[in-house]
């Protein structure tokens, strides 16, 4: 065996995959419990009554911090992935985000004003060291297998969705019938167990996503023979202002809400600042990609023409994808009917008891078989993972005995969010099997499909919402709606999410594929805010015409959207030159 091969991961394996896997399964997942369980209450706590204990805050300044949040987070994956490309490698960048990201979710746990911005700092540059590195080490460990790696993706991905789940339920759970702080601090004992757990054993991933040695004989641009471009004076001092306007906008775009004004950045350029701001910024993006595309090869440039196509859709998307936490938790939380009794309330203890116990129940299956294999080598990661799950299972079961004890049932309002991890679980075979498929659809197809089931996704709940008159606080819709939301809008995700990424590795030649992931990302983040912005105004639309005129409203868009997919399908095909 070739001494560089990868082969030496697979000695040791589960369930037919290296050892190694399913230590970063374990590490993800305790992260990914962490990040969705915080996010489940951020919008809860800010905007629960100083009686409920929480700030009290209007919706529309939750909402303004909250979208700032979680375009940060995607923001910061582009210096996250630098730092590991140029200069300390995966490893340690998984080391840091991990540790960055147990502080922050320990100083949310305050609860002060400092300790909760704070918190939010350092879990936006966590995330970002934390999550473009994982899949990087899972890359790397299969680069002499690539018939296995859909799998390894495919159980990875598992335990991003099982920690989500359990996650939302957990920490929602605690937040919301104990108390904020505990919930808070729930997710950073859970990232602090999969920091130490990942610790213990990085010596199983041998040399990968150790701090990286230039060689050039072996490096991307030596392979890559497509005409090279690399980025002249202007366009650096020109990277560099729109970079600073975009991050100084995010940051002081809720602070001017929440401040009503007294903190304002862009002052200075009228009451229109931060928009003129952003605007300013995207402007500068286009001309810079625009006039980036015109230098490269015919066949390239169509390329990445296509990629910048998706990625703008994908705006689009997340903007409406992702008012799950923000607009749906609060519908969930003030219009929708959560009190349960009697049979209805059996039902419900049933369900959720077999929801919770049946993935623990898998997921400790499988650590029993990596001990097994990993045990004698790796006893004190083995060991640490042990009391992860002591605890998880300890928590699970006394929030079930809880709610069989209860009289009157409530669904907490951050558990409907765990049914998109729920329903990916289920579903992604499906999906996956119709991909691999005859009838498998072309991309633009499959954006078409995924935005149209989002808009489904809203017709329900702005059908479910129809009675609800305008400037009413409060409602009793079905939970019904809110369950046909979630399984609409997860079916979307499946035929949207997954594409995106591929074709960016298709499209785009390889020494260009970090540049264009940031483009990705960066329209990610884009949408991220958009759901905030979005969610900023749903009070006065409600106010004057209803909140389910709002949801009808984010309908409209998605639906149009999935018809502009649809309709420049052959352009997009011609410009993708054969790739599929």
């Amino acid at each position: 065996m070739a001494q560089n091969s990868t082969d030496q991961f697979f000695k040791s394996t589960v369930l037919g995959h290296p050892s190694g896997l399913f230590v970063l399964f374990f590490t993800e997942m305790w992260e990914r419990f962490s990040y969705y369980g915080m996010r489940s209450l951020l919008v809860l706590f800010l905007t629960a009554s100083l009686f409920d204990e929480g700030w009290g805050w209007p919706r529309e300044h939750a909402m303004a911090l909250f979208g700032s949040y979680v375009g940060l987070v995607y923001l910061s994956t582009m210096m996250g992935g630098y730092f590991a490309d140029k200069i300390i490698g995966f490893r340690y960048a998984v080391l840091v985000g991990a540790l960055l990201m147990t502080l922050g979710h320990a100083s949310m746990a305050i609860e002060t004003p400092w300790s909760i911005y704070l918190g939010l700092g350092l879990l936006v540059i966590g995330n970002g060291f934390f999550k473009p590195n994982m899949t990087s080490i899972i890359s790397e460990m299969y680069k002499d297998r690539p018939e296995k790696k859909d799998g390894a993706y495919t159980i990875f991905y598992m335990g991003v969705n099982a920690g989500a789940f359990i996650g939302i339920i957990l920490c929602g759970y605690l937040g919301e019938q104990v108390g904020w702080s505990l919930g808070f601090g729930l997710a950073g004992v859970f990232m602090l167990f999969g920091l130490i757990q990942f610790w213990l054993a990085q010596n199983i991933f041998g040399k990968i996503g150790l701090k990286p040695v230039k060689n050039d004989a072996n490096s991307i641009e030596a392979q890559d023979t497509d005409k090279r471009v690399p980025f002249t004076t202007w366009q650096l001092i020109l990277i560099f202002i729109m970079v600073a306007l975009g991050l100084l906008w995010i940051i002081n775009a809720p602070a001017t809400t929440i401040s009503d004004g007294a903190i304002n950045v862009f002052g200075f350029l009228g009451e229109q600042g931060n928009n003129i701001a952003i605007l300013t910024a995207l402007g500068l993006f286009l001309v810079l990609l625009v006039y980036r595309f015109t230098q490269y090869s015919s066949i390239t440039r169509d390329k990445l023409i296509a990629v910048a196509f998706f990625a703008l859709l994908s705006v689009f998307f997340w903007a409406i994808f992702e008012q799950s936490p923000g607009t749906l938790t609060i519908f969930a939380n003030d219009y929708t009917d959560r009190s349960l009794d009697g049979a209805s309330a059996n039902i419900f203890r049933i369900v959720n008891t077999c929801l919770v116990v049946v993935p623990l129940g898998i997921i400790s299956w499988v650590l029993i078989l990596l001990f097994k294999q990993t045990f004698a080598k790796y006893k004190w990661a083995n060991l640490v993972l042990s009391l992860s799950f002591i605890i998880v299972w300890g928590i699970a079961i006394w929030m079930l005995v809880n709610q069989f004890n209860s009289e009157n049932l409530e669904i907490p309002a951050s558990w409907f969010a765990s049914l998109n991890s729920l329903f990916i679980i289920t579903l992604a075979p499906l999906f996956s099997k119709w991909w691999e498929s005859k009838y498998n659809p072309s991309a633009n197809v499959k954006y078409g499909i995924g935005m149209f089931l989002l808009g489904l996704g809203m017709a329900c709940v702005a059908f479910g919402a129809a009675g609800i008159e305008p400037g009413a606080k409060t409602a009793s819709v079905s939970i019904i709606w809110l369950i046909l939301v979630y399984l609409f809008h997860t079916m979307g995700e499946l035929c949207i999410s997954p594409v995106g990424l591929s074709y960016v590795s298709k499209l785009v030649p390889a020494r260009m594929i970090a540049f264009m992931f940031g483009v990705w990302y960066l329209a990610v983040a884009i949408g991220m805010k958009g759901a905030g912005v979005f969610g900023e105004n749903v009070d006065k639309i409600a106010d004057e015409n209803g909140i389910s005129y709002f949801f009808w409203l984010l309908t409209i868009v998605s639906v149009a959207v999935g018809v502009i997919s649809i309709v420049f399908q052959p352009i997009i095909k011609k410009l993708m030159h054969g790739v599929r």
